[in-house]
């Protein structure tokens, strides 16, 4: 499995190092004031800061570490990150009592304050206008390891949920009663692991998975969960440059034909609102890389903007 990593984005061209180390000292900055005061204001909404014990780890599978091709992979610095991250626009509301929630999960060599920046999650949410609450949790650290930890067990993202919504509480975010509603997964890369787990043994009932070049794998859980509601909404967004999403997407859709479940293929040039709206199990084929195909153009943004499930804010 031939994972990308963001490092592979970050060469830094002839006369680019002062501009680029000035963007890693405002990231930098940006992550320090977020963790110590937990909660940053940014152009429409607020990003919160806080843990739970009930995200993937620590988890004694990792106790001793990770091995992979021959790097070591400490517990202290990669198995022990228990935060998670929530973004929630200015003008968020809870209707009749209950919240939507879109959890996203980062793939290899990442963690949840890198990805929420590379990839511009947080603008491509705000900027969708949708009346959700966007929550990351994080998983292996800066490692090359899709284990999902505690959140491959049963009920854990039950639990997991349930603690994002007493962190909200108190801070007044939303009151006593305020319930779940509809819930997203989504994720990219080495995230697969982890969403098919949740789907598998969450407790939760989600509404609609998006997974952007992460189909290496769990296919099984992926058909079980599609079978169980005609309603639920599927992307597999997936290119040539995943390592073998290519060929797991194939195999993907070939068990569907065979099992007479319809389906919509589509290039990504091809792809446009309508057809986000109209398939309810979608594959997309794109030519761009590996990590280049969340943003530029937003296609996350895309994705909520025309989910069936989302409502605008008034």
């Amino acid at each position: 499995m031939n994972h990308f990593t963001r490092s592979k984005n970050r060469v830094l061209q002839p006369g680019q190092k002062a501009s680029r180390m000035g963007i890693i000292l405002m990231f930098l900055c940006q992550c320090w004031s977020l963790k110590m005061f937990g909660q940053q204001a940014v152009e429409g909404g607020k990003i919160y800061h806080f843990s739970s014990s009930f995200t993937s780890f620590p988890d004694p599978v990792r106790s001793k570490g990770y091995y992979y091709d021959s790097v070591y992979f400490d517990y202290p610095s990669h198995y022990m990150d228990s935060s998670v991250i929530a973004v929630i626009p200015n003008k968020w509301s809870a209707v009749d009592g209950k919240v939507d929630f879109i959890f996203w999960f980062h793939g290899w060599h990442n963690n949840i304050d890198s990805a929420l920046s590379y990839y511009h999650l947080s603008s491509q949410f705000l900027a969708s206008g949708r009346n959700a609450i966007l929550v990351l949790a994080e998983t292996a650290k800066n490692a090359p390891d899709s284990y999902g930890g505690k959140l491959e067990k049963q009920n854990d993202f039950k639990d997991l949920l349930q603690d994002v919504l007493a962190n909200l509480r108190k801070r007044n975010i939303i009151s006593p009663s305020c319930q779940p509603n509809n819930i997203i997964l989504a994720g990219h890369s080495g995230a697969y692991r982890v969403i098919a787990n949740i789907l598998q043994n969450g407790g939760v009932a989600v509404r609609e998975v998006d997974l952007f070049d992460a189909m290496y794998g769990e296919t099984e859980k992926f058909l079980a969960w599609i079978k169980k509601d005609e309603s639920l909404k599927f992307i597999n967004f997936f290119t040539n440059t995943g390592g073998g999403t290519d060929e797991v997407s194939a195999g993907m859709m070939k068990d569907l034909k065979e099992q007479k479940i319809d389906f919509v293929f589509v290039e990504e040039k091809d792809l446009n609102s309508g057809v986000l709206q109209s398939g309810k199990l979608l594959f997309i084929h794109s030519t761009r890389a590996h990590n280049d195909i969340i943003f530029n153009p937003d296609r996350l943004r895309e994705f909520l903007e025309n989910s069936p499930i989302l409502k605008p804010i008034e």
